[in-house]
């Protein structure tokens, strides 16, 4: 039994947007591979996670979580939400600086990236919708 040719993914290097996301989603389904997903708290892994995606040829999602995302901005930038208009700040600004940082490089990588915000619970929402107001 012979494998199935897999076609060749028509895709741009770098994040890719939302349609480009589906196209990259369907065509794994197609052949049935999967596509790994990194959650990174760092330029540092994040640029590891980009070599070895290079290195393999293959597509990867990157993706961050509250904790991760502050974690990405440093610990002293306060996250506790005293003040409501603040609440999970540094995990917005990591969120955010790791999204910039991934969409500067990610393009000289040579490879399709999808960028994840991990799933939060109802309680975290606060740092979605901050992500929202800053874009």
């Amino acid at each position: 039994m012979s494998e199935a040719k897999v076609e060749p993914l028509d895709l741009p290097t770098g994040v890719l947007t939302g349609d480009e996301t589906r196209k990259l989603f369907l065509h794994a389904q197609k052949y049935g591979y999967a596509i790994p997903a990194f959650n990174c708290t760092s330029s540092s892994t994040i640029n590891c996670v980009l070599e070895a995606a290079r290195d393999s040829k293959s597509p990867i999602i990157i993706q961050v979580s509250t904790s991760g995302a502050w974690f990405y901005a440093g610990k002293g930038v306060r996250n506790d939400g005293k003040d409501k208009k603040k609440t999970l700040e540094g995990s917005v600004l990591g969120a955010v600086a790791a999204a910039m940082h991934v969409r500067t490089v990610s393009k000289f990588y040579g490879v399709p990236v999808v960028m994840h915000s991990d799933h939060c619970a109802k309680k975290l929402l606060p740092w979605f919708d901050g992500m929202l107001d800053v874009s």
